[in-house]
């Protein structure tokens, strides 16, 4: 079974950018869609992002612009590039392999 571990999280101010990261474990990960879904409190869960086996991403209206998904399939990597961050996407993000795998988060928030 594919584990997944978030990292990359932490307190920025609005405008400012960080990049999450998602190891995987396992020798499946080059054919497996990548999502990357985030939760803010009081909120349904969301997909951000996601990419296929062969990197082409797409994205939630509300990052569309801002975020970029990328993956390294030598290093079993997934990544999440976030800029110009507003305080609205301050949320838990979550790493998922095929909507059915999932990391254990890692909190990003925005704030002044």
């Amino acid at each position: 079974q594919m584990q997944l571990v978030e990292s990359g999280g932490g307190l920025v101010q609005p405008g400012g950018s960080l990049r999450l990261s998602c190891a995987a474990s396992g020798s499946t990960f080059s054919i497996y869609i990548m999502n990357w879904y985030r939760q803010a409190p009081g909120k349904q869960r969301e997909l951000v992002a996601q990419i296929t086996p062969r990197g082409a991403a797409n994205y939630a209206d509300t990052v569309k612009g801002r975020f970029i998904m990328s993956r390294d399939n030598a290093k079993n990597m997934a990544y999440l590039q976030m800029n110009n961050l507003k305080p609205e996407d301050t949320a838990v993000y979550y790493c998922n392999a095929q909507g059915t795998i999932w990391g254990q988060g890692t909190q990003v928030t925005v704030s002044s």
